[in-house]
Protein backbone atom coordinates (compact mmCIF):
# COMPACT_ATOMS: atom_id res chain seq x y z
CA UNK A 1 0.00 0.00 0.00
CA UNK A 2 1.08 3.57 -0.66
CA UNK A 3 2.52 5.21 2.44
CA UNK A 4 3.27 2.01 4.36
CA UNK A 5 7.03 2.45 4.14
CA UNK A 6 6.84 6.12 5.12
CA UNK A 7 4.72 5.05 8.11
CA UNK A 8 7.43 2.52 9.04
CA UNK A 9 9.93 5.40 9.20
CA UNK A 10 7.63 7.27 11.58
CA UNK A 11 7.25 4.18 13.78
CA UNK A 12 11.04 3.85 13.89
CA UNK A 13 11.45 7.51 14.86
CA UNK A 14 8.85 7.15 17.61
CA UNK A 15 10.55 4.02 18.95
CA UNK A 16 13.84 5.95 19.02
CA UNK A 17 12.20 8.74 21.04
CA UNK A 18 10.57 6.33 23.51
CA UNK A 19 13.82 4.41 24.14
CA UNK A 20 15.95 7.61 24.09
CA UNK A 21 18.43 6.03 21.68
CA UNK A 22 19.80 6.73 18.23
CA UNK A 23 18.74 3.92 15.91
CA UNK A 24 20.67 2.93 12.79
CA UNK A 25 19.92 5.11 9.77
CA UNK A 26 17.45 3.13 7.63
CA UNK A 27 18.93 3.81 4.20
CA UNK A 28 16.93 1.06 2.48
CA UNK A 29 13.56 2.33 3.74
CA UNK A 30 14.41 5.94 2.83
CA UNK A 31 15.35 4.86 -0.71
CA UNK A 32 12.10 2.89 -1.03
CA UNK A 33 10.04 5.92 0.01
CA UNK A 34 11.90 8.11 -2.53
CA UNK A 35 11.26 5.48 -5.20
CA UNK A 36 7.57 5.46 -4.31
CA UNK A 37 7.43 9.26 -4.57
CA UNK A 38 8.96 9.14 -8.07
CA UNK A 39 6.47 6.44 -9.08
CA UNK A 40 3.53 8.46 -7.76
CA UNK A 41 4.83 11.55 -9.56
CA UNK A 42 5.01 9.60 -12.82
CA UNK A 43 1.43 8.35 -12.32
CA UNK A 44 0.23 11.88 -11.56
CA UNK A 45 1.92 13.29 -14.67
CA UNK A 46 0.47 10.47 -16.79
CA UNK A 47 -3.04 11.07 -15.44
CA UNK A 48 -2.86 14.82 -16.06
CA UNK A 49 -1.36 14.30 -19.54
CA UNK A 50 -4.10 11.85 -20.56
CA UNK A 51 -6.79 14.26 -19.33
CA UNK A 52 -5.29 17.22 -21.20
CA UNK A 53 -4.83 15.24 -24.43
CA UNK A 54 -8.59 15.44 -25.05
CA UNK A 55 -10.50 18.59 -25.93
CA UNK A 56 -8.85 21.67 -24.38
CA UNK A 57 -12.30 23.11 -23.63
CA UNK A 58 -13.47 20.05 -21.71
CA UNK A 59 -13.24 20.12 -17.92
CA UNK A 60 -11.44 17.18 -16.26
CA UNK A 61 -13.67 14.26 -15.37
CA UNK A 62 -14.48 13.32 -11.79
CA UNK A 63 -12.22 10.24 -12.11
CA UNK A 64 -9.23 12.32 -13.22
CA UNK A 65 -9.74 14.81 -10.38
CA UNK A 66 -9.99 12.01 -7.80
CA UNK A 67 -6.91 10.20 -9.14
CA UNK A 68 -4.87 13.42 -9.30
CA UNK A 69 -5.87 14.36 -5.75
CA UNK A 70 -4.98 10.89 -4.48
CA UNK A 71 -1.52 10.94 -6.09
CA UNK A 72 -0.83 14.50 -4.94
CA UNK A 73 -1.82 13.80 -1.30
CA UNK A 74 0.21 10.57 -1.28
CA UNK A 75 3.31 12.39 -2.54
CA UNK A 76 2.93 15.15 0.05
CA UNK A 77 2.42 12.64 2.87
CA UNK A 78 5.54 10.67 1.93
CA UNK A 79 7.58 13.88 1.74
CA UNK A 80 6.35 15.00 5.16
CA UNK A 81 7.27 11.62 6.66
CA UNK A 82 10.77 11.80 5.14
CA UNK A 83 11.28 15.33 6.47
CA UNK A 84 10.00 14.36 9.92
CA UNK A 85 12.27 11.28 10.04
CA UNK A 86 15.36 13.32 9.15
CA UNK A 87 14.44 16.20 11.48
CA UNK A 88 14.07 13.67 14.32
CA UNK A 89 17.52 12.22 13.60
CA UNK A 90 19.15 15.65 13.48
CA UNK A 91 17.57 16.46 16.86
CA UNK A 92 18.97 13.23 18.30
CA UNK A 93 22.44 14.01 16.93
CA UNK A 94 22.37 17.53 18.38
CA UNK A 95 21.27 16.08 21.73
CA UNK A 96 24.23 13.66 21.64
CA UNK A 97 26.56 16.52 20.75
CA UNK A 98 25.51 18.72 23.67
CA UNK A 99 25.26 15.87 26.18
CA UNK A 100 28.92 15.02 25.46
CA UNK A 101 29.96 18.60 26.22
CA UNK A 102 30.21 19.56 22.55
CA UNK A 103 33.08 17.11 22.10
CA UNK A 104 32.73 15.86 18.53
CA UNK A 105 35.82 13.55 18.59
CA UNK A 106 34.29 11.80 21.61
CA UNK A 107 31.11 11.05 19.60
CA UNK A 108 32.83 10.02 16.37
CA UNK A 109 35.32 7.80 18.24
CA UNK A 110 32.42 5.74 19.60
CA UNK A 111 32.11 2.94 17.02
CA UNK A 112 28.57 2.06 18.16
CA UNK A 113 27.25 5.59 17.55
CA UNK A 114 29.29 6.07 14.37
CA UNK A 115 27.90 2.83 12.83
CA UNK A 116 24.33 4.14 13.27
CA UNK A 117 24.98 7.37 11.38
CA UNK A 118 24.84 7.97 7.63
CA UNK A 119 27.80 9.72 5.93
CA UNK A 120 25.62 12.82 5.50
CA UNK A 121 24.89 12.87 9.24
CA UNK A 122 28.62 12.71 10.01
CA UNK A 123 29.14 15.68 7.66
CA UNK A 124 26.27 17.53 9.38
CA UNK A 125 27.82 17.02 12.82
CA UNK A 126 31.22 18.24 11.60
CA UNK A 127 29.72 21.39 10.09
CA UNK A 128 27.54 21.93 13.19
CA UNK A 129 30.64 21.60 15.37
CA UNK A 130 32.51 24.24 13.31
CA UNK A 131 29.54 26.60 13.57
CA UNK A 132 29.20 26.06 17.34
CA UNK A 133 32.96 26.50 17.88
CA UNK A 134 32.84 29.87 16.13
CA UNK A 135 29.88 30.85 18.31
CA UNK A 136 31.52 29.63 21.54
CA UNK A 137 34.72 31.55 20.85
CA UNK A 138 32.81 34.84 21.06
CA UNK A 139 31.88 34.14 24.71
CA UNK A 140 34.70 31.89 25.93
CA UNK A 141 36.26 34.54 28.17
CA UNK A 142 32.93 34.99 29.96
CA UNK A 143 30.99 31.72 29.62
CA UNK A 144 31.43 28.26 28.12
CA UNK A 145 28.05 27.62 26.49
CA UNK A 146 28.87 23.90 26.21
CA UNK A 147 29.29 23.45 29.96
CA UNK A 148 26.50 21.57 31.70
CA UNK A 149 24.32 23.86 33.80
CA UNK A 150 21.66 21.41 34.99
CA UNK A 151 23.33 21.21 38.42
CA UNK A 152 25.21 24.48 39.08
CA UNK A 153 28.50 23.90 40.97
CA UNK A 154 28.44 24.78 44.68
CA UNK A 155 32.22 24.78 45.13
CA UNK A 156 35.31 25.42 43.04
CA UNK A 157 37.12 22.16 43.84
CA UNK A 158 35.51 18.72 43.61
CA UNK A 159 36.56 15.18 44.41
CA UNK A 160 36.29 12.88 41.41
CA UNK A 161 36.63 9.18 40.70
CA UNK A 162 38.30 8.24 37.41
CA UNK A 163 35.86 5.89 35.63
CA UNK A 164 37.78 5.58 32.35
CA UNK A 165 41.45 6.21 31.71
CA UNK A 166 41.95 9.43 29.76
CA UNK A 167 45.71 9.96 30.07
CA UNK A 168 47.57 13.15 30.83
CA UNK A 169 45.52 16.36 30.83
CA UNK A 170 47.10 19.81 31.02
CA UNK A 171 44.88 22.45 32.64
CA UNK A 172 45.39 26.07 33.67
CA UNK A 173 46.07 25.08 37.27
CA UNK A 174 48.02 21.84 36.96
CA UNK A 175 48.77 18.72 34.96
CA UNK A 176 46.92 15.50 35.78
CA UNK A 177 47.46 11.90 34.71
CA UNK A 178 44.05 10.28 35.10
CA UNK A 179 44.20 6.52 35.63
CA UNK A 180 41.14 4.33 36.17
CA UNK A 181 40.24 3.89 39.84
CA UNK A 182 42.00 7.03 41.11
CA UNK A 183 40.31 9.55 43.38
CA UNK A 184 41.50 13.14 43.00
CA UNK A 185 40.54 16.62 44.11
CA UNK A 186 40.58 19.04 41.18
CA UNK A 187 39.18 22.37 40.03
CA UNK A 188 35.76 21.66 38.58
CA UNK A 189 36.25 24.15 35.75
CA UNK A 190 39.38 22.23 34.65
CA UNK A 191 37.62 18.88 34.29
CA UNK A 192 34.00 19.84 33.52
CA UNK A 193 34.26 18.42 29.99
CA UNK A 194 35.65 15.10 31.31
CA UNK A 195 32.76 14.84 33.80
CA UNK A 196 30.23 15.51 31.02
CA UNK A 197 31.83 12.91 28.75
CA UNK A 198 31.75 10.24 31.45
CA UNK A 199 35.49 9.91 32.13
CA UNK A 200 35.16 11.27 35.66
CA UNK A 201 32.46 11.03 38.32
CA UNK A 202 31.91 13.61 41.04
CA UNK A 203 31.97 11.94 44.47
Amino acid sequence: MFGDQALALMVEARRSTQTDTLMKYNDELVRNVLREIRMLQADLSSTVASASSGSSLATPSQEVLCASTFYHISIRRNKRCLLAYHAHRLDRLKHLYWSSGAALPHILANSDIRSKMSPHEVDFLREYNVMMSDYRNDFLDVLDVAAGIIDPPRELRVTVNVLRECGAVQTEGASYDFKKGQRLQVLRSDVEHLITQGFLEVV
